[in-house]
């Protein structure tokens, strides 16, 4: 069902980024690239600027990045903007390079969390940083954005600090930490940031921006929605409600049945018809008079009990004017229970057409604190997109990276840029509700659409201005592939739900999966002039695919160059429950599309399947299980997946609390426990399953299979997961995110002039060559 381009699919009406008064600075015009120096602003005829953004990653004026964006809807709006790119934390000095900030600082730690960009899951040091010119690491500081705010109010006190992007949105209420394995307080608290934005912020930023031009104090900004701050004073004309009234985290009574005899309640008490049993119906609300004649004996006067009547029950507060007061900061920090309470409760509040607003305690006594968040933004409409997507973006990182050649392709290239450099955003927001992403707790899970004619029109400009480009576009998507104009049937239902996923455990039926439009684009984007082929790089959601075989059709046939990843995650029903994740028989159906259409086109192509160790509700007997199917499918894995805990996500609080907030939150035994995969053992050994073929993990596997009673597995046969005899290995394998995983010291060694040739000639695998995924040769049918 195609919505009106000029309307969101949201039906909640929102002020149009396009309707405010430009600020007095647009007569200075555009900028090629939004300042970096004083000389720049110079150039440009500007004394100061309006806004100064603070980001961890280099400055590269593409719309995939977030500074980017954010620059130039300011910009567009009339004020002017300079960048502070990657600035040296350890002092306030970089941080005044440009000068006062007329309005605000803007901060944020990076298109990606700090910490996630710095450590890997095994909480090691990474030593590259894919956001930084030469893949260097240690440009950016742990907990970017708490330093840089810190620093820019060393630099300039008196300027307020609007803090944005994923690190401020996934911990804008206390979270756990998995580097200090701690619950940490919000980040508002924490940066002292006046006001943070989170998720998508451009319709909070721009009406932010205009209300500190008018000289609005941003002490008073307290009514714009997606923003978070600390509360000053006591909120008028709000009604305050508790959590537990939305969510009741302890135990739950059970309703009497009607339909029991007085004998079978008192057996399911534990109790008997006898004295104690007569005190116990009376105490279940059964007459006294009744009890007496029923069991003979005289009873106690009991005390008269008053209930609520339900005719007579108070009018529910309007919920644009209701808050709900979630459990402290200490007592979610002392009391699992309570941890998980709160994220669940922060879940069912997601949805901009019927989230409350929500506050937390944060200390106690004379430093007590409330931290307040709005409930999400409204979605931007598909005109608002188009606005956003087709500013004047240079697609490039700022000349200040170029190379002795005025290039960004040489030792200075940002490898995040050359991933998207040929690429075009065609959505934002996901509806999967995967547990273990953070991209619905952050863009939330309504999607929010560009129309054909920005999309046709960003890949004609890539083709003319971008250098490079030799007529392969790399990706057209999103966060998700295949989510492209899909919502709700109806606007009333989409503003009514608070399922976390629309996809599990089964698709919606209220939510439209035709994939028409996006197939419309695939055709029209390949059809361009200059256009050789368009490729599909985004995760591909294949349980919605396999609703629109037309579009698997056009996929496969057209916009696969060979290979094309999805991500199952798994194969056994215990953690793909917790992950919310599909079974593998929707794998097996795309499978079979997959193929069919390959064969149908003449092509062979391949699937590369991806998947997740260590995540919550994996046993070690599902990580078994899975190795046999890899083996059985004749997949060897070479990037190995383990579950990484970021801030805010479901399946993160299932590893901290060991509790499932997907069942309900309770303290007696009906909450279900998750089996939790923490030390670096079984966290190796989850691991080592998934490379069941590197000799280097075979010591481990076989005492584990001893200890599971699966020694029938250890053997030289094709039966066999594991042999008995063990090579010299080195005791460890190449990473696969900086190089190749093949031995570094075999690709090293030269190769004659007739061997290149040969290889690439024929572009098939050496015989009894181990096959990886990484290497992106496919499985080979025998040996």
């Amino acid at each position: 069902m195609n919505a009106p381009l000029d309307v969101s699919f949201f039906p909640r009406a929102a002020k149009p980024l396009t309707s405010y008064k430009p600020y007095w600075a647009k007569r200075f015009g555009t900028a090629p690239f939004l300042p970096m120096s004083r000389a720049e602003m110079e150039a440009l005829g500007w004394d100061s600027c309006d806004v100064i953004l603070v980001t961890g990653d280099a400055y590269v004026d593409h719309p995939s990045f977030g500074m980017a964006v954010i620059g130039r809807v300011l910009e567009a709006q009339g004020f002017r903007v300079g960048i502070i790119a990657q600035p040296d934390w350890h002092s306030a000095e970089a941080f005044k390079a440009l000068g006062k900030p007329n309005l605000f600082w803007g901060v944020t730690a990076g298109n990606m969390d700090s910490m996630i960009n710095r450590y890997t899951a095994d909480r090691k040091i990474r030593s590259d940083d894919a956001y930084t010119p030469g893949d260097v690491g240690g440009k950016r500081p742990d907990r970017a954005a708490i330093v840089y705010s810190q620093r820019c109010r060393e630099a300039f006190k008196d300027v307020p600090i609007v803090l944005g992007g994923i690190e401020g949105s996934l911990r804008r209420i206390a979270h756990y930490d998995y580097w200090s394995d701690k619950v940490r307080r919000s980040i508002v608290v924490d940066s002292k940031c006046d006001l943070l934005l989170y998720g998508n912020a451009e319709r909070a930023l721009v009406e932010v921006a205009h209300r500190l031009a008018r000289r609005e104090p941003i002490e008073q900004i307290t009514d714009v929605r997606g923003t978070a701050f600390v509360m000053r004073a006591a909120a008028e004309g709000w009604f305050e409600i508790d959590s537990t009234e939305v969510d009741q985290p302890g135990r739950v009574e059970a309703n009497i049945n009607p339909y029991q005899t007085t004998s079978e309640q008192a057996a399911g008490q534990g109790a008997s018809c006898d004295a104690a049993g007569a005190s116990n119906s009376i105490a279940a609300g059964a007459d006294p008079a009744s009890a007496k004649g029923q069991f003979g004996f005289k009873t106690e006067e009991q005390p008269l009990r008053f209930v609520p009547n339900p005719a007579l029950r108070a009018k529910t507060p309007p919920r644009d004017h209701t808050v709900i007061r979630l459990p402290s900061y200490e007592q979610v920090k002392r009391d699992p229970v309570l941890y998980a309470h709160a994220n669940r409760v922060l879940h069912l509040e997601t949805n901009p057409g019927n989230a409350r607003a929500l506050v937390q305690a944060h200390g106690e006594g004379a430093t007590a604190r409330d931290v307040w968040l709005n409930p999400p933004p409204i979605p931007l409409t598909t005109a608002e997109m188009d606005y956003i997507f087709d500013l004047p973006y240079a697609r490039s990182p700022h000349p200040r990276y170029a190379d002795a050649r005025g290039r960004h392709d040489g030792e200075t290239k940002i490898p995040a840029w050359e991933m998207i450099r040929f690429s075009v955003n065609i959505m934002r927001g996901c509806f999967g509700g995967c547990t273990f992403c953070s991209i619905t707790e952050h863009e939330g899970r309504i999607i929010q659409s560009r129309s054909e004619k920005s999309i046709l029109r960003e890949v004609e400009e890539m083709r003319d201005k971008v250098q490079g480009f030799t007529g392969i576009v790399s990706d057209l998507g999103g966060p998700t592939a295949n989510m492209y104009r899909l919502g709700c049937r109806t606007p009333e239902i989409e503003a009514a739900c608070r399922k976390p996923s629309c996809v599990y455990p089964g698709i919606c039926q209220n939510l439209t999966t035709d994939h028409a439009p996006l197939t419309r684009i695939y055709q029209r984007a390949r059809a361009l002039p200059g256009v050789k082929k368009v490729l599909i790089g985004s995760g591909l959601r294949y349980d919605l695919a396999v609703k629109s075989p037309s579009y698997v059709k056009e996929l496969v046939q057209h916009h696969v160059g060979g290979y094309l990843k999805i991500a199952p995650e798994h194969t056994e029903e215990g953690p793909l429950s917790k992950m919310m994740k599909p079974g593998i028989g929707s794998y097996d159906k795309f499978k079979q599309l997959f193929e069919k259409f390959s064969a149908e086109a003449g092509k062979q192509q391949f699937l590369i399947p991806y998947f997740i160790a260590a995540h919550p509700g994996t046993t070690d007997e599902d990580m078994l299980n899975l190795a046999l199917w890899l083996k059985k499918n004749g997949f060897r894995a070479d990037q190995v997946q383990a579950f990484y805990p970021s801030p805010m996500a479901t399946a993160t609080t299932m590893y901290h609390t060991g509790l499932n907030p997907l069942a309900g939150i309770h303290r007696d035994e009906r909450g279900e426990q998750v089996d939790t995969v923490k030390g670096e053992r079984r966290r190796r050994l989850h691991k080592a399953f998934l490379r069941y073929h590197d000799p280097n993990n075979w010591p481990l596997l076989r005492e584990a299979l001893k200890r599971m009673g699966r020694g029938d597995l250890i053997g030289n046969g094709k039966q066999h997961l594991i042999p008995t005899w063990q090579p010299v290995t080195e005791g460890a394998y190449q990473s696969a995110r900086r190089t190749n995983s093949t031995d570094a010291r075999k690709a090293a060694a030269p190769r004659s002039s007739l061997q290149k040739t040969k290889r690439s000639a024929l572009a098939q695998p050496a015989p009894g060559r181990v096959l990886t995924q990484h290497t992106g040769l496919p499985p080979r049918k025998h040996g």
